[in-house]
């Protein structure tokens, strides 16, 4: 039976856009990843028999394929099986991302962590986009693995460094319970900008003051948006500008360190984080549902989010497919995520048998910063 041309299309970019991978390798890739997509199931079972209804194949063989696929190479039948290497995939993978960016001026990034119950701690870099995310790099860990993440994160950000133009401007995007000064000089130290939020405790002074004030003190609900050049953390100072920000519609106020003053980004990019929180249910019940996975070894279940960003960039960028600036917020388009907008149009050219062509990611639009703000030096 032939493939779909829709199926034959995937496979084709996914063997150019991982050259590293054997033929063997990137076929079953192409397949895993395009039923994990159409399926919205990350389940071995469910995957091989779709694909075995769709082709003509027989479910136990394509199963088993699969299954090898997150493998070690001792586990593999056969003389000649080689073990997939996850974090040299990381390049070529935002490489790809890249290759289909209108504004290649501007990158956002964010850096968070998810949860598998008490199973696994997944460290994710994403790039964000469209209300979800994109994920480029991450590190799985055992759920009650000890250590500290740092060197994990370094190592993340250094695979992918090679993937970004020097002429790119990448804002990176941390949750304050990522707060570290080391992290922050690493990131710079790439050229990059971090955005990096912190909580309401320790001190900070003025960049000419001289009296440390505690930072719990410095914003009142209804704030105008404010950045300064500041001191912070007198055990441990990091200079930088302190962005401040207290919604009256909030509980807290927002405080975010940066190595940029708003008047450099023209705009606020840090609400953009929440957008790799949307990602991360895109993994789980609002997606492909990788919560269900009964994987427990570290390595294979990264093999097996491998197959689920290609699934996810796929569906990000055929939903992307449908949109354009011009529709207004109230055609039903609008109403749907990136990725269900994607599998209905997957679903629609695999009934009509038809390839794809993807459109180029928009540029980013950030939330301003008010025009009430104030910058101090």
């Amino acid at each position: 039976m032939p493939y779909p041309q829709e199926l034959d299309y995937w496979s084709e970019e996914v063997s150019i856009a991982f050259p590293q991978l054997s033929q063997p390798q990137a076929r079953v890739l192409s397949l895993y990843s395009y039923g994990m997509a159409m399926t919205k199931c990350c389940g071995q079972t469910t995957v091989s028999v779709f694909l075995a209804l769709l082709l003509g194949l027989k479910a136990q063989n394509l199963r088993q394929r699969i299954r090898e696929f997150i493998y070690e190479a001792s586990q593999k039948r056969g003389q000649k099986r080689c073990e997939l290497q996850v974090e040299a995939q990381f390049t070529p993978l935002l490489k790809w991302v890249l290759k289909q960016w209108r504004d290649k001026k501007k990158i956002i990034l964010a850096a968070d962590a998810t949860y598998l119950k008490d199973r696994h701690t997944i460290l994710t870099i994403s790039v964000v986009y469209g209300q979800t995310a994109i994920p480029i790099a991450w590190q799985v860990l055992k759920g009650n693995a000890k250590g500290e993440w740092h060197p994990l994160w370094l190592k993340l950000f250094a695979q992918i460094a090679p993937a970004i133009p020097k002429s790119t401007q990448v804002l990176v995007l941390f949750d304050r319970g990522l707060y570290s000064k080391r992290l922050f000089n690493v990131v710079r130290g790439h050229g990059w900008h971090p955005f990096m939020r912190i909580r309401e405790q320790g001190l900070f002074k003025r960049l000419r003051g001289k009296n440390w004030r505690n930072l719990k003190h410095l914003a009142y609900r209804g704030m105008s948006p404010t950045a300064f050049k500041v001191q912070c953390f007198k055990g441990d100072t990091l200079e930088a500008y302190l962005w401040v920000e207290w919604d009256e519609h909030r509980d807290e106020a927002c405080l975010l360190l940066s190595n940029l003053a708003p008047k450099q980004v023209k705009g606020n990019p840090y609400p953009l984080r929440m957008w790799i929180e949307a990602n991360f249910k895109d993994w789980k019940r609002g997606g492909l549902h990788l919560e269900q996975c009964k994987i427990s070894d570290p390595e294979r279940l990264s093999r097996l989010i491998f197959v689920l960003a290609l699934a996810l960039f796929h569906l990000i960028r055929l939903g992307n497919a449908l949109l354009s600036p011009n529709i207004l917020r109230s055609d039903p388009l609008r109403r749907l995520s990136l990725v269900t907008l994607g599998w209905l149009n997957l679903l629609v050219a695999t009934i009509h048998d038809t390839p794809l062509k993807e459109r180029y990611f928009h540029p980013y639009t950030l939330p301003s910063f008010y025009h009430s703000q104030k910058t101090y030096p």
